[in-house]
C-alpha cells in the first residue's frame, strides 16, 4: 500500500530519517515504536506532505507521493489525524465533520451520504452532532477525530500518538476505534509510545532507532521478544512499565 524507499527527511540543516525503507500492507493495522527521537512522527509528516524528503521516494499504490501538498496528499487517500487538539471546540460535532469534507464540498449530496455513514459507523457522530465538540468527553473527541479522518474515504489514515495522555478508559475507545477504522477497510498507520498498547492493536510492528528501520515483523512476533525492554529503553526496562491503555492487560 505504501513504501518508503532511501527517505531521507529533517528539519533545518540536518536529517532526522536517515534513509528509511519501509513497506506498509494494504488493509494493515501498522505502529512505529522506538525511543523518542527516533524520527516515528517524522515518517508520519513525511507521508502526509507535511515535510517533503531531501532523498528518496514515497509511494501509495506504486505512485510517488513524495512531491505532493498536504492536500493533494489528502486528495490521494491519505488523512492523519493529529496527537491532540484536532477539533474546533467552538464548533459543532456537524460543523468539525464538514470541515474534514472540505475537499467534497461541492458534492454536497455525496457528502451527506458519507457523514450518514459514518453516523451508522460511529452513533456519537448522530448522537451529538448539535452539541459543541468542547463539549464532549475525550473519548468522544477522539472518536469525532477518526470519524472526521474518514470523510473522504481515505485508504490510509496515519495516527500520531493516539493515546497521548488519555486515560485506560478513553485509550479502549481509541483501540475499539482504530479497529473499526481498519474494519471499513482502511490501512492504519500509527506512531505509539505505549508500547504494548500499539502492539497488541496492530497486525505489523516497526521499531525506529536513530532514524533508521531498526525491525519491520508480525506485531505478535514483537511482542514475545525477550529484549522488548532494553531494545527501547535501555538495560533493565520493560515494555510493561508504560503507561495504562493495553485493554488486554
Amino acid at each position: 500500500m505504501i513504501e518508503l524507499i532511501g527517505v531521507r527527511a529533517g528539519y533545518g540543516g540536518g536529517d532526522v530519517l536517515q534513509g528509511v525503507d519501509l513497506r506498509i500492507e494494504r488493509r494493515s493495522i501498522t505502529c512505529i515504536v522506538g525511543p523518542n527521537g527516533a524520527g516515528k512522527s517524522t515518517v508520519l509528516r513525511a507521508l502526509s506532505g507535511l515535510l517533503r524528503p531531501r532523498e528518496g521516494a514515497i509511494t501509495l499504490v506504486g505512485r510517488p507521493i513524495h512531491d505532493l501538498t498536504p492536500a493533494a496528499v489528502l486528495a490521494a487517500g491519505v488523512a492523519q489525524v493529529p496527537q491532540q487538539g484536532g477539533l474546533f471546540g467552538n464548533l459543532t460535532v456537524r460543523d468539525n465533520m464538514l470541515v474534514g469534507g472540505y475537499l467534497m464540498r461541492r458534492d454536497k449530496r455525496a457528502l451527506r451520504r458519507r457523514l450518514d455513514e459514518l453516523a451508522e459507523a460511529f452513533p456519537v457522530i448522530g448522537a451529538r452532532s448539535d452539541d459543541k465538540a468542547s463539549d464532549l468527553s475525550g473519548g468522544q473527541r477522539r472518536i469525532v477525530e477518526f470519524a472526521r479522518a474518514l470523510v473522504t474515504s481515505p485508504s490510509v489514515v496515519l495516527l500520531d500518538e493516539p493515546t497521548l495522555g488519555l486515560d485506560p478508559k478513553t485509550c479502549q475507545v481509541v483501540f475499539d476505534s482504530t479497529t473499526r477504522m481498519n474494519d471499513l477497510g482502511v490501512t492504519v498507520l500509527m506512531v505509539e509510545q505505549n508500547v504494548r498498547f500499539g502492539l497488541t492493536l496492530a497486525t505489523h510492528g516497526v521499531v525506529m532507532e536513530r532514524g533508521r528501520v531498526l525491525i519491520a515483523e508480525p506485531a505478535s512476533e514483537l511482542l514475545s521478544r525477550d529484549d522488548m525492554g532494553a531494545m527501547f529503553f535501555g538495560s533493565g526496562a520493560a515494555p510493561t512499565t508504560m503507561p495504562p491503555g493495553d485493554p488486554h492487560a
